[in-house]
């Protein structure tokens, strides 16, 4: 297996399953109710917030790799859409996951020297870093989206 499509395989594997922690995104997702997704536990991000968040990167890099420009600011990377039905929830993971699976196609398709280039300037490092640091990024997450799902779960138990 290439490089390349080594990284692909975990950006498909941190969304879809399939690595070796046994988390992913999808699963930790496919149960969550629209009002669950944004509710508010203790000061923490919502894991509506947090699925936006993730994404954001992958979607500013995906642009990237489709020739744009890299115009994302990460103080916009928490700056959902409002989610106010069933519908917009579904909305934003179904956006997740087209963009997960065009992001993983694009870098299965980079030649392997690239990865050692400039993401677009000298002082974001190589493609490797930043196609890392997305995924260990989704990663560190998915384990806060984990929690909250376990912390809203038992709060739904205690109250019925």
């Amino acid at each position: 297996m290439t490089p390349t499509a080594q990284i692909a395989k975990h950006v498909r594997d941190v969304h879809f399953g399939g690595n070796w922690t046994f988390s992913n995104l999808k699963d930790t997702l496919k149960d969550v109710s629209w009002q669950q997704a944004i509710t508010q536990v203790h000061s923490f991000n919502t894991i509506a917030v947090l699925t936006y968040h993730v994404n954001y990167f992958v979607d500013a890099a995906l642009k990237v790799l489709q020739g744009g420009p890299l115009d994302s600011k990460d103080i916009y990377s928490f700056d959902h859409p409002p989610i106010r039905s069933a519908e917009d929830w579904q909305k934003l993971q179904d956006k997740v996951w087209a963009d997960a699976e065009k992001f993983a196609a694009l870098i299965e398709q980079l030649p392997e020297s690239r990865l050692w280039e400039d993401f677009t300037d000298k002082k974001y490092g190589n493609y490797y870093r930043n196609f890392h640091g997305i995924i260990e990024h989704m990663h560190y997450h998915l384990g806060q989206i984990a929690l909250i799902k376990k912390i809203l779960l038992s709060e739904d138990k205690t109250n019925k």
